[in-house]
């Protein structure tokens, strides 16, 4: 593991009148690098060659590109010093740790990291402290977990990745054992799914209620945890097959899939607010306790909202959750500060509130 002490005379040696944002070019880098651009850092965008359209297309985001046969080339040493050398800290989301992996950036990945890189590794539910470990600890409601397909009783939900993009879930509903049978056999055989990830997957109570995507900050350098927005996902081929008639769905007798390919804003009633902070205060406190020095930055819960008013949260992000349409909805961030923003600008603002006051130890790992 790289230590803290290795990071921070990493820091002591950069420029901190040049320091600059990296991110990985995708997931949300262009939120990331617009919010940075907002609060008048520099940027430097690393992409995989045949994947930097987008980066280069919006020419004010990027004030350096670097090029890579693929992402995880960034590792290399060469690469690595250049990032040092322009002074970089790395902010994470989902394509820096699904392409970098978790070993590499707990031991390999010299380069000041925004967040607690060791937190980014529970968001998977095969580790051992796992974000279930984590909602349990803060006494939050998680979905009921069935620890074997025979177990289930009930509507669930199979949270399983599609075999050939790992990146993509292949979750399906299944309404008791012998559908879950019949449905895995048939994805199995359409090569949906593999049989060992199947045997690997997590079988979860399906609840009923509506979902948001309640998405906070923890600040280090204030100590408090901000409640930035909420956000839901756009998912193919579910949106917008459920608003056919029924009778049409029927009819088509095709297997909904959860492929997320977009976002649209939401906000909650005023009355559910109170619960809403208290559900990030509490995470936060797990997480200082459980993998010290705790969240740095921003975490997404994302829950089920119950008719009894209560709430179940299903998913943790443990780093940028990928929702650039709250930067310009978000109602919550306008109460903080006058001005709507995202995860990208308030990260920003982080950074260079912890240079103004000589902490940038205090927020990178």
């Amino acid at each position: 593991m790289i230590g803290q002490q290795q990071i921070a005379s990493i820091v002591d040696r950069y420029d901190l009148k040049k320091v600059t944002i990296a991110t990985i070019g995708s997931h949300s880098a262009l939120e990331v690098m617009d919010g940075a651009k907002d609060e008048g850092m520099k940027t430097v965008c690393i992409c995989q060659k045949g994947r930097d359209l987008p980066y280069r297309r919006f020419k004010r985001l990027a004030d350096e590109i670097i090029m890579v046969e693929k992402f995880s080339d960034i590792l290399n040493r060469e690469n690595q010093e250049k990032l040092r050398g322009l002074n970089a800290v790395m902010v994470a989301h989902r394509a820096f740790t699904a392409y970098l992996g978790y070993d590499n950036i707990e031991n390999n990945f010299k380069v000041p990291v925004f967040g607690n890189r060791s937190l980014l590794r529970a968001e998977e539910r095969s580790a051992p402290r796992n974000q279930y470990y984590l909602i349990e600890k803060a006494g939050l409601r998680h979905p009921k977990i069935y620890r074997k397909p025979s177990d289930i009783a009930g509507p669930a939900m199979v949270k399983v990745q599609e075999a050939k993009r790992k990146l993509e879930r292949a979750f399906f509903i299944v309404t008791s054992y012998e559908d879950y049978k019949k449905k895995a056999k048939q994805k199995i055989e359409q090569g949906v799914v593999t049989k060992q990830d199947l045997e690997s997957a997590i079988i979860e109570e399906y609840v009923l209620g509506t979902y948001f995507n309640l998405n906070f900050f923890h600040s280090p350098l204030t100590g408090e945890t901000e409640f930035l927005g909420i956000e839901r996902r756009l998912q193919t081929n579910l949106h917008d097959f459920v608003s056919m008639p029924a009778k049409q769905q029927l009819e088509m007798d095709m297997e909904p899939q959860n492929i997320e390919v977009g976002h649209t804003p939401a906000s909650i009633r005023e009355s559910l607010l109170e619960k809403v902070f208290e559900m990030g205060d509490k995470f936060a406190v797990t997480t200082r306790k459980e993998y010290p020095p705790g969240i740095i930055g921003p975490i997404s819960l994302q829950s089920i909202v119950t008719t009894d008013l209560d709430f179940v949260v299903y998913d943790v992000s443990l780093r940028v959750p990928g929702n650039p349409i709250m930067a310009t909805t978000s109602p919550y961030t306008k109460y903080y500060y006058g001005q709507t923003m995202g995860v990208g600008r308030r990260i920003a603002m982080e950074v260079k509130n912890a240079i103004v006051q000589r902490k940038l130890r205090e927020i990178v790992t």
